[in-house]
């Protein structure tokens, strides 16, 4: 056969070697095959010699449907679970999709692969001392500045900020709502910013500017709502029913499990290790994607039913008004920074905890318990009972501020 004739036969007769014929450069002359290009592709063949193959396969397709878009997912900032040469078909109207990869048996990618990153994961043996004396020393510092620039009320702004919104209205309740939708602009304004501020200033810095903008405006609000939770209109008074408390304890409880699990990475929280915008897919958002409306909402319904007057209701609409754009706006953000891995993970989580392990589109896996027995769990369980028994002493310093 000539070599004219090679070229005109060898696709037809090996229809699933077409991509990979057009890359490879056969040598001939020596008993292996040697790619010239390192982006190789081995789909299915009969060679009598053995191609030479990086280890790092560099793509993956849907068998028999070479001409479909691609998108992939290395492009995007998560690579938690999904290798970082793979690529995923565009149209997700299946559930699961045929893929080959480079030198590995052929896989599927269903509905039970992992494309987000495992959160509350946390690994003692890849932590580093320096880093968390690093990260106790910005601790130290940031506290040091919070309270001479902002709670002090002679060296402070907090005071006069709390001062100047309250001049609007001698409302406890407007002044309570006010406060937080001042809050909820700047951090929800700032969040939407996030993309474009990296890029201008680093993640690094912007998150500086994030968290120092943010910090001072929460502590106004919750020491505000703190000092003035017995103002207002009673409403309602159910403090005396006997099994109330326990059943209100333990919903305020269970809210703190309810997290974002980017809190748990203190490091990049504070900036000490680069900040990333993760997508989550373990643990509490099998049950919700979005933990943390869920826990305020949690949290406000237990406290608005044992205080029961008109300035927990006002604080209660302006936190859970806040959280439900949060939802929003976070989708929108992570359709944008991860593409067709956030669909995927949309797609099988719900905003309604529950929702989506109801009607199968998330499938717990059998050791599921063990997404929880994590040390940032057991962390999160001792802060909230701590914050219980310190209630005396957070009203106390609050109080102390006059606000």
């Amino acid at each position: 056969m000539t070599k004219n004739q090679t070229s005109s036969t060898t696709p037809s007769r090996y229809p699933f070697l077409v991509l990979g014929y057009k890359m490879l450069k056969i040598n001939t002359h020596s008993k292996t095959c040697k790619p010239q290009m390192a982006t190789s592709v081995l789909l299915s063949s009969s060679f009598s010699c053995i191609p030479q193959f990086p280890r790092s396969p560099k793509f993956v397709f849907a068998p028999l449907k070479l001409n479909r878009t691609l998108i992939p997912i290395n492009s995007y900032s998560n690579r938690g679970f999904l290798k970082n040469t793979q690529l995923l078909p565009s149209n997700r109207s299946r559930k699961s999709h045929r893929v080959f990869v480079i030198g590995e048996s052929d896989t599927s990618v269903s509905k039970d692969v992992l494309v987000g990153e495992d959160s509350a994961n946390f690994d003692l043996a890849k932590q580093k001392i320096t880093s968390w004396i690093y990260f106790t020393a910005v601790l130290g510092v940031v506290l040091f500045i919070l309270d001479i620039a902002w709670l002090d009320n002679s060296t402070g702004f907090g005071k006069v900020f709390i001062d100047s919104v309250s001049s609007v209205s001698d409302s406890p309740e407007v002044v309570m709502f006010l406060l937080t939708l001042i809050f909820a602009i700047v951090h929800s304004g700032l969040a939407s910013l996030r993309d474009p501020g990296e890029k201008l200033i680093g993640e690094r810095a912007f998150r500086v500017l994030f968290a120092g903008t943010s910090l001072p405006l929460a502590v106004s609000t919750i020491v505000y709502f703190i000092n003035h939770r017995y103002d207002g209109v009673q409403l309602w008074q159910l403090q005396s029913v006997p099994w109330l408390h326990y059943l209100l304890w333990v919903t305020n409880f269970i809210s703190f499990f309810f997290l974002y699990p980017s809190t748990f990475n203190l490091l990049e929280v504070a900036a000490v290790d680069k900040p990333k915008m993760h997508l989550w897919e373990t643990g509490i958002m099998r049950i919700t994607r979005h933990p943390q409306l869920v826990g305020q909402v949690m949290w406000c319904v237990a406290h608005t039913i044992w205080i029961g007057n008109s300035v927990a209701v006002a604080a209660s609409v302006g936190l859970i008004g806040h959280h439900l754009f949060g939802a929003w706006n976070g989708d929108r953000r992570l359709g944008i920074r991860h593409g067709e891995a956030f669909e995927v993970v949309k797609n099988r989580t719900s905003v309604l905890p529950f929702a989506a392990i109801i009607d199968g589109r998330q499938k717990l896996p059998k050791d599921y318990y063990k997404e929880f027995v994590r040390l940032p769990y057991v962390v999160i369980t001792g802060l909230t009972l701590g914050a219980y028994f310190a209630h005396p002493l957070m009203q106390a310093a609050s109080f102390r501020l006059h606000w």
